[in-house]
């Protein structure tokens, strides 16, 4: 039974989140980083996307910059 990867770590700035994650390769472990947008869809529920609108891209450039600081710490 294989089990689900969780992240190593969650940043949030704004509606965007980023998660950062352990993989391994041959030549040893890193680390990547994803990003998603939370939003409320018409029946007012919380989905996560993968696209950004104007207004959120100053929080992805700020999650992104945390997400790198947070990785040269942790490696």
């Amino acid at each position: 039974m294989a089990t689900k990867q969780k992240p190593l770590h969650h940043i949030r700035v704004g509606n965007v989140r980023a998660s950062i994650w352990k993989q391994s390769s041959e030549k040893g472990p890193f680390m990547t980083v994803t990003f998603s947008r939370s939003y409320k869809d018409k029946s007012e529920q919380w989905q996560n996307g993968h696209s950004y609108v104007g207004s959120d891209l100053e929080s992805l450039v700020d999650c992104a910059r945390d997400a790198k600081e947070w990785m040269r710490k942790h490696r």
